[in-house]
């Protein structure tokens, strides 16, 4: 497993970590009972603070996705896919509530959030929309791999 943080990124870097990790469980890279790198050593390698990597796997416990064990460390629990799959359709939901919102700002109708919608779900990004926003400029970016 990969960890790769920014200081740049519009999402604190606790949930950074814990978004990847969560990732990993869900894409099978970690398996039920593997061990995570330990709180200090996470926190060491991408550089963050130890309170950063505590809460992203106080995140991951509150969720189900990990259990703490008092002098062992963090180890991968097993997914429940239930939970999971009513955890994405949150997100997604979210995600819909947040596009439909600055669709309303940037005065687009219904009609204009189907198209762009469909050429997403077509994994046509570049007909989607031109992008609005300058890029975002290099900043601290650091990666971890866990052993």
């Amino acid at each position: 497993m990969r960890i790769v943080v920014s200081n740049n990124a519009d999402v604190p870097l606790y949930e950074q970590v814990a978004q990847q990790v969560k990732a990993a469980i869900l894409r099978g890279e970690l398996e039920d009972g593997a061990a995570l790198p330990s709180v200090r050593g996470l926190a060491r390698d991408l550089r963050i603070s130890v309170i950063t990597t505590t809460r992203a796997y106080a995140e991951l416990a509150a969720e189900g996705f990990i259990t703490n064990v008092p002098g062992k460390g963090a180890f991968v629990l097993p997914v429940d896919s239930d939970l999971v799959r009513e955890q994405l359709l949150r997100r997604v939901e979210d995600g819909l509530v947040t596009a439909i919102d600055a669709a309303r700002l940037a005065r687009l109708g219904r009609d204009d959030l189907v198209e762009m919608l469909d050429a997403l779900l077509a994994g046509d990004a570049d007909d989607a929309a031109p992008s609005a926003g300058a890029e975002r400029p290099a900043g601290a970016t650091r990666t971890a791999a866990a052993r």
